[in-house]
C-alpha cells in the first residue's frame, strides 16, 4: 500500500477589500467579508492588519472568495468597493503558506 498522497495546495493569493464612502472606520465591513470568506470549503483565510491571505487549491476558490466578500459588503450598504487581488500559482511543488513563513523564518534567524 502507498502512502496518502499529501494534500496539493498551489495557489497563494493576497487579497484585500476597501468599502468606498463610508467614513474612515472599516471593521464592521472586514469583518464581513472575513465571516462570508470564511463559509467557502477548501479555502484557508489569514487575516492581516493590510489584507488576507488566502490559500486553496483551485483558481476558481480563490475567485469565489473575491466575490462572496464583494457581495457580504453590497449587503450591509456598501456603494461603493475596490478590491486587489495577488495570485502566486505554484505548479512545480507542493508549498503551503505556513511553509513559506517557515522557509522566511529559518533563513532570518540568527546563527547560534
Amino acid at each position: 500500500m502507498q502512502p496518502k498522497a499529501k494534500r496539493r495546495i498551489v495557489l497563494v493569493a493576497e487579497f484585500s477589500i476597501h468599502p468606498i464612502g463610508i467614513g474612515t472606520s472599516v471593521g464592521r465591513y472586514v469583518k464581513a467579508a472575513v465571516r462570508a470568506m470564511s463559509r467557502i470549503p477548501g479555502l484557508t483565510i489569514d487575516v492581516t492588519p493590510m489584507s488576507s491571505v488566502l490559500e486553496a487549491e483551485s483558481i476558481e476558490i480563490i475567485l469565489e472568495a473575491v466575490e462572496v466578500s464583494h457581495h457580504a459588503l453590497r449587503s450591509i450598504g456598501a456603494k461603493r468597493i475596490s478590491s486587489s487581488l495577488r495570485i502566486d500559482e505554484r505548479l512545480d511543488k507542493r508549498r503551503t503558506m505556513s511553509d513559506k513563513v517557515r522557509g522566511l523564518k529559518r533563513s532570518t534567524s540568527p546563527k547560534s
